[in-house]
């Protein structure tokens, strides 16, 4: 009895194949190409002419003159950007404490599904539908020592004797002032974002570290916090951008005062471009502002690709 070999798969000719993956890659490009235009335009085009104008005098009206590197010198010698970028380190810090411990909090607090608690995650998430130059506003109003009512309220309770001047007072109270406005922005906002992260950690790890005999704090500490990690990362990166690029708040609610104890980086740029008509110093800001940003963010970024 002859056996049969078996029959091998035909092979397709190499310019077929060649031609389909070569239109599949076309394709590809097709579905790219309103996204790259899209960056292209309104991303990669305004970072280069910023660039190009940090390197110029651009006054705002008038025709620029290539003077690099002024611009960059000259920013060694600007006590304003010095404060500028003390205060706004220093907010920063403070934000990025309270807004995550806060955050972090509530989300534990709504983790679990029981009576109410959807309820409370909708409380807590409803201020971040509020757009934010609408809650300075807002805040600008609670906060004023004409009509708003915290001081009425503080003083009724004997928590106050006379007004306080919440937004220009001191540079404390208008710190304070911007502070407690964006916790109540952001808090709900980030809540979302780290429970989202809790629920995602498996129950069964839970109730196995449970029948070890692990304690609440141990829970806490060698599962859910290194569970979270690449959450907490992206949670710790938006704050602290958020934070550098401040301007909102103090723009409305100090104007930089007093005495431009409140006045940040993006405030500075904003005076240089737009009070002292001096593009070109402004964009030399924004640039190394930028570069500030990419250091932070790539070592961030190390941070969520690092295995555990």
């Amino acid at each position: 009895m002859t056996l049969l070999a078996p029959a091998k798969p035909p092979v397709l000719p190499a310019a077929p194949a060649r031609r389909r993956r070569d239109t599949r890659r076309w394709i590809g490009a097709l579905y790219a190409a309103p996204t790259a235009f899209v960056v292209g335009m309104f991303f990669v085009v305004p970072l280069g002419l910023v660039a190009w104008m940090s390197l110029h005098h651009w006054p705002l009206l008038g025709p620029p003159e290539l003077n690099a590197p002024e611009n960059y010198a000259a920013l060694s010698d600007d006590d304003l950007l010095a404060t500028a970028a003390w205060f706004t380190l220093k907010y920063t810090v403070v934000v990025t404490v309270l807004l995550f411990a806060l955050s972090f909090g509530l989300a534990l607090v709504v983790q679990h599904r029981s009576r109410g608690v959807g309820l409370l995650r909708t409380a807590f998430f409803l201020p971040a539908a509020v757009g934010f130059a609408s809650a300075s506003l807002l805040f600008l109003g609670m906060l004023s020592d004409e009509i708003g009512p915290v001081n009425r309220i503080l003083e009724a309770v004997g928590l106050l004797d006379g007004y306080v001047s919440w937004t220009s007072g001191s540079p404390n109270t208008a710190l304070g002032s911007a502070v407690g406005l964006v916790l109540w922005r952001f808090a709900g906002f980030n809540m979302l974002i780290l429970l989202t992260g809790l629920q995602a950690i498996p129950v069964d790890v839970y109730e196995a570290a449970r029948l070890d005999g692990a304690t609440s704090w141990q829970i806490f500490r060698r599962i859910t916090v290194p569970l979270m990690r690449t959450t907490i990362a992206l949670v710790l990166t938006l704050m602290v951008t958020g934070s550098l690029l401040a301007f909102d708040q103090f723009w409305i609610l100090t104007r930089g005062g007093p005495d431009n104890s409140t006045t940040s980086l993006v405030m500075v740029i904003y005076r240089e471009a737009f009070i002292e008509l001096d593009l070109g110093s402004a964009a030399a800001i924004s640039v190394v502002l930028l570069g500030v940003l990419i250091v932070f963010n790539v070592v961030q970024l190390g941070m969520l690709r690092r295995k555990g």
